[in-house]
């Protein structure tokens, strides 16, 4: 035959392995885990211990933007450049987890921005967060470029 299959030689041995029996036997086991993982997520039970810990709270944030002319909003108020230390300190005293979340029109020069990160450093501003836009469609035409 062609594929050799009656030689006439039967007393060698055959040199394939048939592995259909082996494939089936995996499937089968892949089928049963299947089934059954659902049933080990749920099954496991732990009665954690209560503590009388305070539960967390969220830190207080404080909103400062830096407009396109270089001026300051602190929570929406204009704010001199003078008077940041200042406020800024008496927030942090009343609130040790505060976080700055810091935002800057797009026409704001990098140089001005900066500055601001700066001093923002040297009052011991730990907790900073970078305000963005979500990215989305492109609003008033402007290109991908800009």
């Amino acid at each position: 035959m062609a594929l050799g299959l009656d030689s006439g030689d039967h007393e060698r041995p055959l040199s394939e392995i048939n592995v259909t029996p082996l494939v089936d036997v995996m499937l089968v086991l892949l089928v049963i885990f299947i089934l059954l993982a659902p049933l080990f997520a749920q099954a496991l039970r732990v009665d954690l211990p209560r503590t009388g810990a305070p539960p967390l709270t969220e830190p207080t944030v404080v909103d400062l933007v830096v407009t396109a002319d270089g001026g300051l909003r602190l929570d929406g108020e204009p704010l001199a450049a003078g008077a940041l230390a200042a406020e800024l300190g008496r927030r942090m005293a009343a609130e040790p987890r505060l976080v700055l979340r810091l935002g800057a029109d797009r026409a704001t020069p990098y140089q001005r921005l900066a500055e601001v990160l700066s001093r923002l450093e040297e009052m011991g501003v730990r907790r900073l967060a970078f305000a963005v836009r979500a990215p989305g469609p492109r609003a008033e035409g402007r290109g991908a470029d800009e």
